[in-house]
């Protein structure tokens, strides 16, 4: 969904760096535990990407989501936790990831989306 043409990547405004990150993250995962199923996500999500070489001050394992939003561009930074050493093994294979943000005109921009009603953000909420 997040580098499928007609999902989220025409709102990401790094949309080249971001999805080389992701990239990068899935080949790591496949040369940690190899999965036929994974490697041909990995193989259809490389054709949605332009191919690009690293810019000035990459850092690789750090890369921000710059997401263009009605509340104009807001910069995430993820983290992904995993249960390493859980006992159960539908557990082990769980990973949470989750974006915060990672500038403070980004931390402004979402608490004013928080205030707002769900009908004039447009965002539903449970």
């Amino acid at each position: 969904m997040a580098l499928h043409p007609d999902g989220m990547a025409p709102r990401i405004a790094n949309f080249t760096e971001w999805a080389r990150h992701v990239l990068n993250a899935m080949a790591a995962e496949l040369a940690r535990n190899p999965d036929e199923r994974l490697a041909a996500l990995c193989s259809e999500l490389s054709g949605y990407v332009p191919p690009a070489s690293a810019g000035p001050g990459h850092l690789g394992f750090a890369v921000p989501l710059e997401l263009r939003t009605p509340y104009g561009e807001l910069r995430l930074m993820t983290t992904i936790n995993s249960f390493a050493t859980a006992i159960d093994i539908t557990v082990s294979e769980l990973k949470l990831e989750a974006f915060l943000p990672a500038d403070q005109a980004t931390a402004a921009a979402l608490a004013a989306a928080a205030e707002q009603p769900a009908a004039r953000t447009g965002i539903e909420t449970a």
